[in-house]
């Protein structure tokens, strides 16, 4: 729920600022405290993950696939000198050969996906267990890939129903033969809520093999990062350039024996000319990258990701540059490498999964309005195509800005509003009780006497820490960055540049783009143009590359807003209201252009009786 006040039309800027800025003749004494409370993360208990994790310890089936029988029915014949061996691709199990053990705390960020569905029947015959490694990326979110997901005939496995992730361990799962206790070595194991995989995924080529996990609570493992839309220079190819794979199992292509402790192993990128020269077709150029030496043909030799290692990170330089996605029959073929998803290529579809907090909490965003007349607020939820009937969200009077975000990465949406009288901003979240099932908004003051701010922005991510940050434009123009800290307080601002108050709105919440990095949508008083600003990933002066004009004299509007992904492709979109209350989506397309929104398209009328959005 981000939201912003209106913006007035062309040759109105002066008047926009006063209304930004002036006080309300019943302005709130406290600061309003939402009254609506958020859809709660719903999970199996702990006793039904642990019987998930059990189920799953005690199978052998194969991620990707609908049971044992279909393990081997989805298979690729690699080209080159890899040719004597078909690729079980996709339908991986955990293993890396050779490489060393190593400890959770050296990774962090590794988690371990167990699934196991018992079909509701008696028989066991059915059942499909598999487990997949994963990466922590945010406090609730797990970056793996799309066949740990969906099955061969591109089926979603119910993780919400039959999956557990376990994080903070080195070790896997262990039972006492005489109690039938199992033992997670300190690890915690958490339900999923939700599962979100790349809509271009295709089971048979295992291309665009990546997906999101979102947990129903906060871990305290520490994420990693994705790397850039930008990097090429984790993918060169080059001697010099070697990476690290993380996981759980086998340890022999003899023997389906796993290791207990979590292994890593160093492998050096490889060019796209070698993938190619060992697979042929099977390797699609840009979407995937292969590491690692020539297999030798036998364990002697081979340091090799493998079945089961499915899903977890390859690593470069402390970010993920690919996810264990597919490789040949027990991994050592002679010539064979191990196959990846490229990070880099799929970071910006990823990162709306990644952060995607919204009113409704089906990963699209939403709208929040405030009506002038009643100071009533309330939320429309997006279908993807349209907005749904409004819900009250009662009196928000005595406040003149109100911004969607989500400061401490719990998953929940997160207010930031101002106080029309004072100019003090409040930062108001949900605080889960100890259950986990229910909980209650707490209310803390961020910032006093900001009431002279021209702008107050909440874009997400500038910095690329993964934790949002908040952007303040002052009286004279000046663009300050406040990095956040995950949990509603900043570190020293940092100045960007000056000349903000150009601009009679400044818009922001995602990546417009597709790279990763959130951007910013100003339109300049007068002219109307409409100007694009490409984020970094950093912090100060270079924070936005020099701004590029997507739309020039953009009259007509006087009401913009973004409020993240209403569409639910992975790409930020923007709105615009007309002065008679038509109220447009503009869908993002990804493009740095004059194309960077679809055509318009209408979602209703009746808006100008609004004057807050979100």
């Amino acid at each position: 729920m981000r939201i912003a006040l209106p913006v007035a039309a062309a040759g109105a800027a002066a008047a926009i600022a006063a209304a930004l800025l002036s006080s309300s003749a019943n302005a709130a004494t406290t600061p309003p405290l939402p009254t609506k409370n958020p859809v709660v993360a719903s999970a199996p208990s702990q006793a039904e993950l642990k019987k998930t994790v059990a189920g799953a310890v005690a199978s052998d089936d194969t991620a990707g696939a609908t049971g044992e029988s279909a393990s081997s029915t989805s298979t690729t014949t690699p080209s080159s000198s890899a040719s004597s061996s078909s690729s079980s691709a996709g339908h991986v199990d955990p293993k890396i050969i050779g490489g060393t053990t190593t400890t959770v705390s050296s990774a962090p960020w590794m988690a371990q996906l167990w699934y196991y569905d018992d079909r509701g029947t008696a028989t066991e015959s059915d059942d499909i267990g598999f487990f997949c490694g994963g990466t922590v990326v945010a406090p609730t979110k797990i970056l793996t890939a799309s066949h740990c997901v969906r099955d061969e005939n591109n089926k979603a496995y119910n993780w919400h129903a039959n999956g557990a992730v376990i994080t903070g361990t080195t070790y896997l799962p262990s039972t006492d033969e005489t109690t039938g206790e199992t033992d997670f070595h300190g690890g915690t194991v958490s339900g999923v809520w939700q599962q979100w995989n790349n809509p271009s995924y295709s089971p048979t080529t295992i291309n665009n093999d990546i997906a999101v996990l979102t947990l129903a609570a906060p871990v305290k493992a520490t994420p990693i990062r994705m790397t850039t839309s930008t990097d090429t220079s984790s993918y060169t190819g080059t001697a010099a350039t070697t990476a690290k794979v993380y996981g759980w199992g086998r340890t022999s292509s003899t023997t389906q024996d796993i290791s207990e402790q979590l292994k890593t192993a160093t492998l050096p990128i490889q060019s796209d000319t070698t993938c190619t020269g060992a697979y042929g077709s099977d390797f699609i150029k840009g979407d995937m990258v292969c590491a690692g030496k020539a297999a030798t043909g036998s364990d002697t030799g081979t340091t090799s990701a493998c079945n089961g290692d499915s899903g977890g990170p390859l690593v470069v330089n402390n970010r993920i540059v690919g996810v264990v996605s597919w490789g040949v029959k027990d991994c050592v073929t002679k010539g064979a490498y191990s196959v990846f998803t490229k990070v880099s290529k799929y970071v910006g579809v990823v990162y709306p999964r990644i952060d995607d907090t919204n009113l409704s909490s089906d990963l699209k965003a939403d709208v929040w309005e405030r009506k002038s007349s009643t100071k009533t607020g309330y939320e429309q939820d997006s279908t993807g195509t349209a907005l749904g009937a409004r819900t009250s969200w009662n009196n928000w009077d005595g406040v003149n800005l109100v911004l969607q975000t989500d400061l401490d990465r719990d998953g929940y949406q997160d207010l930031v509003y101002r106080d029309s009288s004072s100019g003090d901003v409040y930062w108001a979240h949900w605080v889960l009780n100890s259950a986990g099932d229910s909980g209650d908004w707490a209310v803390k003051k961020i910032f006093s006497a900001w009431k002279t701010r021209l702008r107050v922005i909440a874009p997400g991510d500038v910095n690329g820490d993964y934790v949002p940050d908040l952007l303040s434009v002052d009286s004279g123009g000046t663009l300050w960055i406040y990095p956040g800290k995950g949990n509603g307080t900043f570190s020293t601002r940092v100045k960007v540049s000056t000349g903000w108050n150009q601009y009679n709105s400044v818009r922001a919440h995602g990546d417009f783009t597709g790279d990763g990095k959130v951007d910013l949508i100003a339109r300049k008083s007068g002219s109307d143009d409409l100007y694009l600003y490409k984020g970094t990933g950093t912090a100060g002066t270079g924070a936005f590359s020099a701004r590029i004009k997507v739309r020039s004299a953009w009259t007509g509007y006087n009401a913009f807003d973004a409020v993240g992904d209403i569409t639910g492709d992975g790409k930020a979109d923007f709105l615009a209201r007309t002065p008679g209350g038509t109220l447009y989506l503009y869908a993002g397309t990804g493009k740095a252009t004059s194309d960077i929104f679809s055509a318009r398209k209408s979602l209703g009328t009746g808006y100008q009786q609004y004057d807050i959005f979100g």
